[in-house]
């Protein structure tokens, strides 16, 4: 018996392996830009700094998509769920006021299957060239026994940089700033774990199924895309009237948005500024979830939040909005700590 057929018979076929990976050699080269300075195969990626940043801070973050890759294995789908990653870490490090040099993904499975990687390693691909990013290298596991037979995890790692002079850290944040939220387009990559609950446990829908009072399907609420916001953004690095990003993941608005604010501040949030989308309000009522919970575990329709100067607030919307983001008013900065929800004639 020959080494590979040992391994195969413990359950790793070497062979197959090879064929599922043949596919993405072409993807990851697609992504290459200016910087990458090695090839496919080598132990670690190179990639050269850009001569244009002076004094440049390297930003790097890490994340996953969670159970949202069990919505994309039921729908048979995995093509969006790469670039829900890349984009999600994007914004973690757009936050700070980085644009992507370079991301690094992990891919793990029971059992490599050449279609549904490269349907996976497409979308990180695809999102990486929109969001001028090299996927600079990876990693692929099969470990029978450890996931379960049909199982994927993704995993992503961006590096990005930022000139130490911009770096967004919440010190320009006062009291009255303005708050400026951007629209998600649903629940992004956090969450699922209660989605799932509320749809397929409690009220016995599957995919196919129109989410009550709306003529969108539960596949059409669980698998909107994660959004970039770093062509909507990035005119603004620099500029004196933003103050602060907050990225809206896991934690809501609740526990995101003082992440960004500095000791004795806190942010007022004006709940009727903006329609929360009827995705969120159905899990609400089929899971019977309080408001405060649904505000801490989802984005409520507002992936990500600007802290600006007061002073030509709704101009800034409008740019915002010429870029191609959906912008609007979301509430102030003031003195005390955490978010506090009001309704706009309450706090008139």
């Amino acid at each position: 018996m020959t080494e590979a057929d040992a391994y195969r018979e413990a359950g790793v076929d070497l062979e197959a392996q090879d064929r599922a990976l043949a596919g993405i050699g072409g993807l990851v080269k697609s992504t290459f830009t200016e910087g990458v300075l090695s090839g496919l195969g080598t132990f670690g990626g190179l990639f050269a700094l850009p001569t244009s940043v002076r004094d440049p801070v390297l930003v790097a973050s890490a994340d996953g998509v969670g159970t949202k890759l069990s919505v994309a294995r039921m729908a048979g789908d995995f093509s969006t769920v790469g670039g829900d990653l890349v984009n999600h870490c994007v914004n973690d490090i757009l936050v700070q006021g980085a644009t992507p040099l370079f991301f690094l993904d992990y891919v793990g499975a029971g059992k490599l299957d050449g279609p549904a990687m490269t349907s996976l390693v497409g979308g990180v691909a695809r999102a990486c060239i929109a969001n001028r990013c090299a996927l600079l290298g990876g990693e692929t596991a099969e470990m029978p026994g450890f996931y379960q037979p049909g199982d994927y995890e993704l995993v992503g790692f961006i590096v990005g940089v930022v000139e130490r002079g911009r770096i967004l850290d919440g010190s320009a944040v006062r009291s009255g700033d303005a708050l400026i939220g951007l629209a998600s387009a649903g629940l992004h990559t956090n969450g699922f774990s209660l989605a799932r609950r509320a749809f397929f446990d409690l009220a016995g829908l599957d995919l196919p199924s129109r989410l009550p009072g709306s003529e969108r399907t539960v596949r059409d609420a669980l698998l909107a895309p994660h959004l970039s916001y770093l062509s909507v953004l990035e005119p603004l690095l620099g500029d004196p009237r933003l103050h602060a990003l907050a990225h809206i993941t896991g934690g809501g608005l609740t526990d995101n948005l003082p992440r960004v604010l500095p000791p004795g501040l806190g942010a007022v949030i004006e709940t009727d500024r903006w329609t929360v989308p009827e995705d969120f309000l159905a899990i609400q009522r089929l899971a019977d979830v309080g408001a405060e919970e649904m505000y801490r575990v989802f984005n409520m329709g507002v992936g990500m939040v600007l802290v600006v100067a007061r002073t030509g607030v709704e101009g800034l919307v409008r740019e915002l909005e010429a870029a191609g983001g959906r912008a609007f008013v979301l509430g102030s900065v003031r003195a005390g700590e955490g978010v506090s929800y009001v309704r706009k004639m309450e706090s008139a």
